[in-house]
């Protein structure tokens, strides 16, 4: 049940409409403290959906959003789930979101 919800959720993430991005992030928010570790079945897919532009985003409303959704992960999941998702990611990514993921990290 939960893998269907984020499946329809997961691209609204990443919408080509910032408003709608910023909406779902701000909901995603709201959701990480409801659900905590709930959310491990679903971690490998919203992190990526979470991190990937929305990082890097010049619109200063779904970069804060996505920073908080972050925190909200560090804050209300166990740390062992994120670690490899994060890891992953920071890989991959560059500027401000780089940084940003490689301090949670730390």
């Amino acid at each position: 049940m939960l893998f269907q919800i984020f499946d329809a959720f997961k691209p609204r993430l990443h919408d080509s409409n910032s408003k709608v991005t910023q909406v779902a992030l701000e909901a995603m928010h709201k959701m990480v403290p409801l659900l905590k570790d709930n959310l491990s079945p679903v971690i490998n897919m919203v992190i990526p959906a979470i991190v990937d532009n929305n990082l890097n985003s010049k619109n200063p409303g779904i970069y804060a959003a996505a920073t908080n959704v972050i925190q909200a992960l560090c804050q209300h999941l166990d740390t062992s789930l994120l670690l490899q998702p994060f890891c992953t990611k920071a890989q991959f990514l560059s500027g401000k979101a780089k940084q940003d993921l490689t301090e949670k990290l730390a």
